[in-house]
C-alpha cells in the first residue's frame, strides 16, 4: 500500500500512469484523484482521469473532467478531445463536433502529433449526425407519405358516401382517380428515396489524413493521394515521410493529381448536397 500522503502530485500522477498503462483504471483513477487533491489547479490531472473514465465507458464523469481542465486551461487539446469523445458516445453530435474541431485547431496551432487522431474523430462525428438527421428526414417523409394518403382515401370515401349506390360508373371512376392520385404520391416519395440512396460520398475521394472531400489533391511517389493542405500540415508537423507508406517524403515531391481533381469537382457539381453535409 502507498504512502501517497508523503508523495509529490508528480509522484502519485506516474502511479496513476503506471496503473493506466496496466489497464488498472480504477486504481489510475484513485491515484489521479489523489493528485488532484494535492493540485486541483492541473489541468493535466483532470485529463488523465477523464481517459480513465473514457475507458471504462462512463461518458458523464470524462465530460465533467474535461471541463475541469479547460477551466484551468483553455488550450489544452486533451480536454476538448476526450471531451468530444465522450459526447460522440452519448449521440451529442452539435457539441462533440464543435469540441473537437477546437481540439484539430489547438493541435494544429501546437504542432501537436496526434491531429490526424483528431481529424478521424471529427469525421466520424460528422458521418453519425448526418445518419441520425437522415433517419429524422425518413421518418418524416414516411409520416408525410402516409398522411398523404390517408387525406386521398378520406377524400374518395367522402366522395363515394354522396354518390348514389346506383352509378357503378362514377364510383369506379372515383376509384381510379384515388388510386392514381396515391400511385402519383408513392411515386414521388420512391424517387426521393432513390436519391437518397445515392448520396454518399465515396471515401475514394477523401483524404486520408482528414477524410474530408479533397480539394487539392496531389499524389506522392509512392503513389497515394491526399489533399495538399493536410500533408503539408503533416509534414511540418510531424515529419518528412509519407504517412501511409513511411517513407521519405518532401513537400517539393508532391504532384497535382489532376485526374483526381476531375473526379472530385464532378462528384461535388452533379451533388449540391455535398457542400450543405460536408
Amino acid at each position: 500500500m502507498k504512502d501517497f500522503k508523503n508523495m509529490s502530485t508528480i509522484e502519485v500522477k506516474n502511479c496513476g500512469n503506471a496503473y493506466f498503462a496496466k489497464k488498472q483504471y480504477d486504481s489510475a483513477i484513485d491515484c489521479y484523484s489523489k493528485a488532484i487533491s494535492k493540485s486541483p489547479d492541473m489541468a493535466t490531472l483532470f485529463t488523465n482521469r477523464a481517459l480513465c473514465y473514457l475507458k471504462l465507458k462512463k461518458w458523464e464523469q470524462a465530460c465533467n473532467d474535461c471541463r475541469h481542465a479547460l477551466e484551468i486551461d483553455s488550450n489544452i487539446v486533451k480536454g476538448y478531445y476526450f471531451l468530444g469523445q465522450a459526447l460522440l458516445e452519448q449521440q451529442l453530435f452539435d457539441d462533440c463536433i464543435t469540441n473537437l474541431q477546437k481540439a484539430l485547431d489547438a493541435s494544429k496551432k501546437q504542432k501537436s502529433n496526434f491531429g490526424d487522431d483528431i481529424a478521424f474523430s471529427l469525421r466520424e462525428a460528422k458521418r453519425k449526425r448526418f445518419q441520425k438527421q437522415e433517419e429524422k428526414r425518413i421518418q418524416e417523409e414516411i409520416e408525410l407519405q402516409t398522411y398523404l394518403n390517408s387525406l386521398i382515401k378520406q377524400d374518395f370515401e367522402r366522395k363515394i358516401s354522396a354518390t348514389s349506390k346506383n352509378d357503378d360508373g362514377e364510383r369506379n371512376r372515383l376509384n381510379i382517380e384515388a388510386e392514381s392520385r396515391m400511385a402519383e404520391v408513392n411515386k414521388i416519395f420512391a424517387q426521393v428515396d432513390e436519391r437518397r440512396k445515392q448520396r454518399e460520398v465515396p471515401d475514394y475521394i477523401c483524404g486520408k489524413i482528414s477524410f474530408e472531400i479533397m480539394k487539392d489533391p496531389v499524389i506522392t511517389p509512392s503513389g497515394i493521394t491526399y489533399d495538399r493542405k493536410d500533408i503539408e500540415e503533416h509534414l511540418q508537423r510531424v515529419g518528412h515521410f509519407d504517412p501511409v507508406t513511411r517513407t521519405e517524403l518532401t513537400q517539393e515531391q508532391l504532384i497535382p493529381n489532376l485526374a483526381m481533381k476531375e473526379v472530385v469537382d464532378t462528384f461535388v457539381s452533379e451533388n449540391d448536397w455535398v457542400v450543405m453535409e460536408y
